[in-house]
């Protein structure tokens, strides 16, 4: 019976001018969605890496003259605490809004107003009048009564805020802190 058994080839598809057919529906959702992903995903990731390329192009968006009080509150040769509001506060702030600062007003009349953040990890730095030292309880930081670096491990002196007296009014620019990045 093997001896009747013909061979007959498939029928060219091509020649019968038909393709092989339309692609699955799922096939074709799976890839447009895995697409999709990757689109958001790629976008997501982009976003803040644009933000940061162009913040440095905003220049002092970030900050606002802000009032820390008259004159006269701040003794000439003394180091003083202060506090302002952060201008750029929102609602969810609470207490955190309110930001101390160091404000050095010196024998000729001038001031220095220093951030209170240690330039090592941000610790809050106490002054301390009978050694005039700024100290860091964190780390051991130690600057001297200008704010430049006297020991420990911060890699710089205490960060300086831009300062100007308006009538009798000392203003600082407040809102960003001012790091090494916004220096002039």
């Amino acid at each position: 019976m093997a001896e009747n058994f013909e061979y007959k080839e498939a029928p060219d598809l091509a020649m019968l001018g038909e393709g092989p057919g339309p692609e699955p529906p799922r096939r074709t959702f799976l890839f447009w969605f895995g697409a999709g992903l990757n689109v958001i995903v790629g976008i997501l990731i982009a976003l803040p890496i644009i933000g940061y390329l162009f913040n440095s192009w905003q220049g002092s968006g970030w900050q606002k003259w802000t009032a820390l009080g008259n004159v006269d509150k701040y003794p000439k040769g003394e180091t003083r605490l202060a506090t302002y509001t952060n201008p750029f506060r929102t609602p969810w702030d609470g207490y955190v809004a309110d930001t101390p600062c160091w404000v050095r007003r010196l024998e000729d009349g001038s001031f220095t107003v220093f951030a209170i953040n240690c330039a090592h990890l941000g610790c809050p730095v106490r002054w301390f009048p009978e050694s005039q030292l700024f100290m860091c309880p964190c780390h051991g930081g130690v600057y001297y009564a200008d704010g430049s670096h006297a020991a420990g491990p911060p890699p710089r002196g205490l960060y300086v805020y831009e300062s100007k007296i308006v009538g009798d009014v000392l203003q600082i620019k407040a809102g960003r802190l001012p790091t090494l990045q916004q220096s002039p």
